[in-house]
Formats: C-alpha cells, structure tokens, sequence
C-alpha cells in the first residue's frame, strides 16, 4: 500500500513541509562525501525559509499546551496506559520547555553568517557553487567528514525545538484519525461534508500496483477525489477503473 496525506489548513501545511525536509537533511548530514553535505546545507537553508514565519514558536507552544490540557485528565481514565500517557506528557513538556528556552528570531544564526548566506545566495544559480565562485567553500567540503557533521549538527541544532514540537503535534494529528473504506468509481470520488466529517489532514491509502495518483481538492462543504492515470511517469488522464482506498479524516 502507498499513503498520501493531503493537509487541509497552511499550519498543517508548514508542519509538514519542514518534516519533510528535515527528514532529507538528517540522511544528508548524516553521510561521509562532500556532495552529501552540499544537500545538506541546501536542506538547511530549506528549513531556515520555511521556519521564518514569525508565529511558527508561539503556534507550536500553543498547541502543545492544548494538547496537554487535554490529556492530564485521562490520567484518571482506566482505559489509558499510564505509563504511555506520563511518556507522552513528558515529550510535551520537554519540547515546550526547549521551544521557550531559545530567545531570538527562528533561523538568526544563519542569517548573521555572511559564509552561509553567500553559499545560500550562489546556490539559487544553476552551478553558482562552484570552486571558482566560492573557494572558502570548496576549502571547506575537502574537509574531514567529521569536521563537517560537525559544522552541520551545529548549523542544525537551533532548529531542534521547533522539529522536536512540530513531531509531537503531527504524531497526534495522525493517531487521532477516523477511517473508513470507500471506492471510486471510474477513478472519481466525491463525498459531501459534513461538521462531523471537519479535519486538519486526510491520509488517502491505496495499492501500490495501481497506476494512478489522486488529486485531491477539499472545502468545508466537499471533498473530490480525482485518480489520475500515470503513463510513462508523466500526468495522465482520469484513471478508467473503479479504485479501492481508505480515507482517514485526522483531527486534533
């Protein structure tokens, strides 16, 4: 089976760009050749632009506190694992705590190193990093491979909050889902909403072996679902066969 996961808000959204992202930059970083790296430090600055909401901190405080309001009161709840709910509690409070620790603009140590930011400013040119153009930097990924996971963990490390925070909220996002079987006919589905059916992310399951792709679109009053046909690895037509997928509707 293949999984895709649709967000239906621009937090959501944000959320997952930067979990995406700092799932590539972990296995760049954490590799031994220059080129590896060179990925890294431009997932880096991937995660610098998409951290740079201002709000970013304050909504992940805020929900994390949520979360915790809700979920003390289970303690008293028979049915709750304790000790999985005191584990979570404490992931709440430590990522809280770290996301509150840190004082300053998201990203500022970055932007404060003219190296970094002439690196990141030749980069958005086709082969702009070259080692004519940036010799300090050809110096610097003919360095030791540890010396440059640990110039990365350094770079990366006031990032960890944030993603540390953002993981715990999506991690309840997609546990808190109610799911359901459906078919689309000819490759199109259409189901009306409803405020029971409200969500944050829809988390779309379907056979790895079919050839299609769905497109989705969705609104406070509907949701379409669209199968696409893919030919050759390019965008095809509306997929021409009735298509079996479970839907889940992820709340917090």
């Amino acid at each position: 089976m293949i999984r895709y996961e649709h967000p239906l808000n621009e937090r959501i959204r944000t959320l997952m760009r930067l979990e995406d992202v700092y799932a590539r930059l972990r296995v760049y970083a954490s590799g031994d050749l220059p080129q590896d790296h060179h990925a890294a430090l431009a997932s880096l600055f991937e995660i610098a632009d998409i951290a740079a909401r201002a709000d970013l901190k304050t909504e992940l405080l805020q929900e994390l506190e949520r979360q915790r309001q809700m979920l003390v009161p289970l303690r008293s709840n028979p049915r709750i694992e304790a000790d999985a709910l005191d584990a979570l509690l404490a992931d709440i409070d430590a990522a809280s705590a770290q996301l509150l620790a840190p004082a300053g603009k998201l990203g500022a140590h970055l932007r404060e190193n003219e190296w970094l930011m002439a690196i990141k400013q030749r980069s958005g040119i086709p082969g702009g990093v070259c080692e004519f153009d940036l010799p300090a930097y050809h110096w610097w990924l003919h360095r030791d491979a540890e010396s440059r996971r640990a110039d990365l963990a350094g770079w990366i490390e006031p990032f960890l909050p944030v993603l540390a925070g953002l993981a715990i909220v999506l991690k309840l996002l997609r546990e808190n889902a109610r799911a359901s079987r459906h078919t689309a006919y000819r490759g199109v589905f259409q189901l009306m909403l409803t405020t029971t059916k409200v969500a944050q992310l829809l988390r779309l399951t379907v056979a790895r072996d079919l050839a299609c792709v769905p497109e989705i679109s969705a609104n406070k009053y509907a949701l379409n679902i669209r199968f696409i046909g893919v030919i050759g690895m390019g965008r095809g037509s509306v997929f021409d066969r009735d298509v079996e997928f479970e839907l889940a509707f992820c709340n917090l």
